[in-house]
């Protein structure tokens, strides 16, 4: 993050190669055996006791998205190249999305105890979290591929989040009768840093010889030891922040959860269930403040370049004097630390049904809806899957689900034994690969994981 308010807008699409690691696989919300269900529904329980592999019990790694990598890379000639390659037609632009979305989220569960006591089940959880959401807007890809012939871009709604937090979790799960259980979970969480950058607003006229933005943005850092370095801007003398720089780390931030959760079984065949998870908060120290102070006029004669590879002005070589220019466009001043600010979680609401075939019980199917309430990065999916327990020691499911990134295919396997207890999944199945082994799309997961049940 050190310099990514100078890089801004191709470090917006570099963001599309991130190979970063859902926080719960809904892949497994009705799969029977599956020791980590408790994290999507605090009611249910598990019939056995469990311990989780430290470091390795339960690992989530995943991507989403509204844009992927065949969006920016093309092959021209057998080379892998951008779409500022003159060879590549501005029309793509044309299916983007107003507002393309990229998001990940990352949790390691450190290490998870599962048990039966106090008339219910219990859960004991140490995991850590981090989460990263970003808004780009369709115009700034305009702005990077069309030649500038006197046009205007309004590079507005462009923004970015991003936390880490571990958590401390301790969840009761209990039968009030033969059709009714409930659960909840109280979670204790450790902030450890949070990046709010919000690029409220960007209106560019562009000119052969000149350029002029009106612009509005704020920068809230949240980090221990964070200071913004700064420089001068030549064309106006202001001095304005260019990057970040970290000290050390550490605890900086404190809060508290709730996930609460029932399941409803009117007979042996239907079972309807519902839960909300992470309604919480974070309450963020050392708020670091970077702002335009509001609306800000900016003008400067050196923006100049064209997607012409041969032009003495290509993209390659004016990139250096794009990367300034662009760092001046916002001009962000340096506010200093501005306390403390609390921050809420982004809320999820899952709410399923599943049915078990009459001649078959070993078979079920199940409908679930997941939205995550999070602001600008709200988000929904509805899955239908089909899960299968022929032995104790074995159960599997298929599900496909579609929402706000579209269509995708999950699955996941569990193995029970005695004394082991392992399972693979996905929510969202790869398909092509670059060459690095980045996935061509941005919806992408793995789930993992190792316990011990006793």
């Amino acid at each position: 993050m050190n310099k990514y308010i100078k890089t801004i807008a191709l470090a917006t699409i570099a963001t599309l190669s991130l190979t970063s690691t859902a926080q719960n696989t809904n892949s497994a919300y009705f799969m029977d055996g599956y020791n980590y269900r408790y994290q999507l529904n605090p009611a249910f329980g598990n019939e056995k006791n469990f311990i989780s592999i430290p470091g390795i019990g339960n690992i989530n790694a995943a991507m989403h998205g509204t844009i992927g990598l065949d969006d920016v890379l093309y092959n021209i000639d057998g080379k892998t190249t951008t779409f500022l390659n003159p060879a590549v037609d501005a029309s793509f632009i044309n299916d983007l999305d107003d507002v393309s979305r990229l998001g990940s989220n990352i949790n390691v569960n450190v290490l998870s105890i599962g048990f039966h006591g106090l008339k219910g089940y219990n859960t004991i959880s140490v995991n850590v979290k981090s989460n990263f959401n970003t808004r780009i807007p369709k115009t700034l890809f305009s702005l990077l591929k069309e030649n500038i012939e006197n046009k205007s871009y309004d590079i507005s709604d462009f923004n970015s989040h991003a936390d880490v937090y571990g958590e401390i979790a301790l969840g009761h799960s209990h039968q009030i009768n033969q059709k009714w259980r409930i659960g909840a979970t109280v979670k204790f969480l450790l902030g450890g840093a949070n990046v709010d950058a919000d690029f409220e607003k960007a209106q560019l006229t562009l000119g052969e010889d000149a350029w002029t933005a009106v612009t509005n943005a704020k920068v809230q850092a949240s980090i221990k030891g964070l200071e913004y370095e700064r420089d001068i801007n030549k064309d106006t003398g202001h001095e304005y922040v260019n990057g970040m720089d970290v000290d050390g780390a550490g605890l900086n931030g404190f809060g508290m959860a709730l996930d609460l959760g029932l399941q409803f079984s009117p007979n042996d065949n239907l079972s309807l269930s519902a839960a909300v998870l992470d309604l919480g908060y974070i309450n963020w120290n050392n708020n670091m403040v970077a702002s335009t102070g509001g609306e800000k006029t900016f003008t400067t004669d050196k923006y100049s370049f064209s997607a012409d590879d041969d032009a003495t002005n290509s993209f390659d070589n004016e990139w250096e004097l794009l990367q300034n220019d662009l760092s001046a466009l916002y001009e962000l001043e340096d506010e200093g630390d501005k306390g403390s600010r609390s921050k809420t979680l982004g809320a999820t609401l899952n709410v399923g049904a599943e049915y078990a075939i009459l001649a078959y019980r070993k078979l079920k199917f199940g409908l679930l809806n997941s939205t995550r309430f999070q602001g600008d990065y709200t988000w929904t999916e509805f899955r239908l899957s089909a899960n299968i327990n022929p032995r104790k020691a074995f159960s599997a499911g298929a599900n496909v689900a579609v929402g706000t990134y579209g269509w995708s295919f999950g699955w996941l396997m569990n193995i029970n034994t005695t004394g082991f207890n392992m399972f693979l999944g996905m929510d969202h199945t790869m398909g092509k690969l670059a060459k690095q082994g980045i996935p061509l799309s941005s919806n992408a997961s793995v789930n993992m994981g190792i316990t011990i049940p006793f």
